[in-house]
């Protein structure tokens, strides 16, 4: 079934109580085996903002959904022209404190391997190896007629030679690398099709709200929260299911969940410790005390 975008979600129970100390994060992270779990938060620190906190860009504005891609020519052009402006930034980001105190944490063979909600790269710009990209990445562009992909640098240049004239800005970005544009501008904005296969209608190679992520990516992740022996969440508010049911999946095996995140997530009832801070701030912290 495919959905509409999830800004928050209703949960009647009581708020569980938080902390703002790493004590418990400490201990388990310490003991080594442990799989992350990240999402937009972790990211915040390098300019790109969120989907669903105080300041997430759900609050203005509704992401590109596949449905609204694959239906009509008008949707792609609104999506490809806006995210033509919005790639300019996403890669220029850089990866912050966090990102690197993963890969440290990696490095030092404490973390068995990093699963990513974020389709920004920065975990593997900051030093991280063999992340599992759950939503796919921005820096790919897929076809969806012959399943090519290419690099996004290459259609960069194929749509600004296609479009010379093209000098829309725009003054904010969103986690999928969107922006909002004057509609004169996105209908100005010309198209371009795969390189390999006439009329080939190319996508970003990520998973859009409403999209299934493909199925062995899926049980890739839950062989690694099989693998491990505790399940720590960084900047995430688990909101949708694509991510929570690794929560789940690692609270039925008994295992500890951690999780490192500004405000409340959907998956607090199955966390044994909730750490409200900064993630660049804490995750700092955590590399020094292990």
């Amino acid at each position: 079934m495919r959905t509409r975008p999830t800004l928050t979600w209703h949960d009647p129970d009581a708020e569980l109580p938080r902390t703002t100390s790493l004590d418990e994060v400490v201990d388990v992270v310490g003991r080594g085996r442990v799989a992350v779990l990240s999402g937009a938060g972790i990211s915040t620190e390098s300019g790109i903002p969120d989907y669903r906190g105080d300041e997430g860009s759900l609050r203005r504005h509704t992401p590109m959904t596949y449905d609204d891609f694959v239906a009509s020519t008008d949707g792609r052009q609104r999506y490809w022209a806006r995210s033509h402006v919005g790639w300019r930034t996403i890669a220029r980001a850089a990866p912050n404190d966090g990102h690197r105190a993963v890969a440290e944490l990696q490095r030092r063979g404490l973390i068995t391997g990093v699963i990513t909600q974020n389709v920004d790269g920065l975990h593997q710009a900051g030093g991280a190896r063999d992340v599992i990209e759950l939503h796919g990445s921005l820096d790919r562009v897929i076809c969806l007629g012959c399943r090519r992909t290419s690099a996004r640098d290459e259609l960069d240049r194929r749509l600004h030679a296609a479009n010379p004239a093209f000098g829309a800005v725009a003054t904010r970005v969103n986690p999928d690398g969107d922006v909002e544009l004057d509609d004169r501008d996105v209908a100005t904005f010309a198209l371009v099709d795969c390189a390999d296969c006439p009329g080939g209608v190319l996508k970003p190679d990520v998973v859009f709200f409403g999209e299934n992520v493909p199925r062995p990516r899926v049980e890739q992740c839950y062989q690694l929260v099989d693998d491990s022996d505790a399940l720590l969440v960084l900047g995430s508010s688990l909101t949708v299911m694509s991510g929570l049911r690794f929560v789940r999946h690692a609270a039925r095996a008994g295992k500890p969940v951690l999780i490192i995140n500004r405000g409340r997530t959907r998956g607090d009832k199955e966390a044994s410790v909730r750490v409200d801070r900064p993630l660049g701030e804490a995750l700092t912290e955590l590399v020094s005390s292990v």
